[in-house]
């Protein structure tokens, strides 16, 4: 365990408290209750989109939404802090997408590649129409300045800075995901 006291040893910055998390995650179930219905499956992009699937499918709850849950697991960064530029699929849906309206869920976009991807993937499934959603969106990345960016989410729920996010899903080499507030590490 690393020792606190140690001068090399830094904390993470808090850039969003639980608390606003939670505010960002009503927000964002206000906004996309009135556009699905109960019929709707809701895909999170595992492994970081979890937490956030997590709160925002019960958000919806609240706001009288019941959605159909799916999970698509897909990795773009495996433990490293940029983007390997490809993304791998490793466990597709379980659930059939035939002519129903899926709304991915995923918890930060940035490169756009595992987004782009999910879409690619659930309109191969049959799905009839396609909704994004993110909790994060950051500045497109500079080192990618001369391509497109992939379409934008349909959904955003907070803009965030151009940091090495940690915490509430987002993690370090696969630790650091179950910070309740969202870090920046830089």
């Amino acid at each position: 365990m690393a020792d606190p006291e140690d001068p090399t040893v830094s904390s993470p910055d808090i850039l969003l408290p639980e608390a606003d998390i939670a505010s960002v995650v009503a927000d964002l179930a206000a906004r996309i209750a009135p556009v699905i219905d109960d019929e709707t499956v809701a895909v999170v992009l595992l492994t970081g989109g979890l937490w956030f699937a997590a709160d925002l499918t019960r958000a919806l709850s609240r706001v009288g939404r019941q959605v159909r849950f799916d999970a698509l697991w897909l990795a773009s960064y495996g433990d490293g802090k940029e983007s390997r530029g490809q993304v791998r699929v490793h466990a597709p849906c379980q659930r059939s997408l035939e002519g129903r309206r899926v709304l991915i869920m995923d918890d930060v976009f940035d490169t756009g590649l595992s987004l782009a991807e999910a879409v690619r993937i659930v309109r191969e499934a049959g799905a009839a129409e396609v909704l994004t959603c993110v909790f994060a969106r950051k500045p497109w990345p500079e080192r990618l300045e001369t391509g497109p960016r992939p379409a934008e989410p349909d959904f955003i729920g907070w803009e965030a800075p151009n940091r090495f996010l940690v915490g509430y899903g987002l993690d370090n080499a696969g630790g650091s995901r179950g910070l309740p507030d969202l870090c920046a590490l830089d």
